[in-house]
């Protein structure tokens, strides 16, 4: 079942003095289902905040349609079930955080005791339960980022619509937001995100839009879109006599070195035979410490598109 689709969406904007039109979002298509989590990905100013405020009705749309949980957006109807943190939040920075939650439940209609452990619960769950009593003004952005969190989930929503939820998060923050993200589809709820942290979305999701200058250029599971071929393997020594590096030099054409502590790492492009190149390490007695194949990631995937799509000297807001 499709929980959100997306039809043909298009936006333009007009920008500077001039008022020039620019097409933001181009005949965007793409459909989550229940339960997945999908990640939007693309360069800046490709179109990700833009598409995510019309699914939102925050902005509305030039053409096209939205549906989110069979309602079409912008009614409310379509925003009732759904739980949103945008790229950029504004809170009453005096405050505190139990004091925003309440507030966010209060509008939901969430009844007394009912809020009060919520409110409990989501900051346990964000990390933020010993910060209770200071004020939002005194929280860092990361900090701030985990109340955005908070603030989304206050309603239990079944959709939650995430613009770069790990934005000013240490690594320890991004972990924390995957898990929970690993946490909420494991309870059932739909998740839609963008985000430029390309090793997370690739850990996370299990579906990706690439967005490029308005236009998703390829949507799809991760196996699909990653090229499951070998593109080059490493394979990690410990001290190697410099007559036998010479040797394999000539012999393995493309061959890269990098060395490092007094390790020596080879790299052998995707046409070289490994099983040859360890036959030469082994009969020489050196030590193999590691072979690692490489194979394409979602950076490379996000490079790929993004230079096959972009046409020079345009702008997108």
């Amino acid at each position: 079942m499709s929980v959100i689709k997306v039809t043909n969406l298009a936006k333009t904007f007009s920008l500077g003095f001039r008022r020039k039109r620019v097409l933001a979002v181009r005949s965007v298509s793409f459909s989550v289902e229940k339960g997945e989590v999908f990640g939007l990905i693309g360069p800046n100013g490709a179109g990700k905040t833009t598409t995510i405020k019309m699914m939102m009705g925050l902005v509305s749309q030039d053409h096209g349609t939205i549906d989110i949980l069979g309602k079409p957006v912008p009614s409310l109807e379509s925003r009732s079930k759904v739980g949103y943190l945008p790229e950029i939040s504004y809170y009453y920075d005096y405050l505190k955080p139990e004091e925003l939650l309440d507030f966010y439940a209060r509008l939901f209609g969430i009844p007394a005791k009912a809020r009060k452990r919520r409110v409990d619960e989501l900051l346990d769950k964000v990390g933020l339960a010993n910060a209770k009593g200071k004020q939002l003004r005194k929280f860092s952005k990361g900090m701030l980022q985990r109340i955005g969190l908070a603030q989304a989930l206050i309603a239990d929503p079944e959709v939650i619509v995430l613009d770069e939820p790990q934005s000013g998060l240490d690594p320890i923050g991004r972990k924390d937001v995957a898990d929970l993200i690993d946490e909420l589809k494991a309870a059932g709820k739909t998740i839609f995100f963008s985000s430029h942290i390309l090793p997370d979305v690739e850990r996370i999701c299990d579906r990706v839009a690439v967005i490029v200058e308005g236009k998703i250029v390829d949507v799809g599971p991760l196996n699909r879109l990653l090229n499951p071929r070998t593109l080059s393997t490493e394979i990690a020594t410990s001290l190697v006599p410099e007559d036998l590096a010479e040797k394999l030099r000539a012999d393995f054409q493309n061959l890269g070195e990098k060395q490092h502590d007094g390790l020596r790492t080879f790299v052998l492009p995707e046409s070289s035979d490994v099983s040859a190149f360890l036959t030469h390490l082994l009969g020489a007695n050196v030590e193999v410490l590691s072979v690692v194949p490489q194979r394409e990631n979602l950076e490379d995937v996000f490079v790929r598109e993004a230079l096959a799509n972009t046409q020079p000297n345009e702008e997108q807001p």
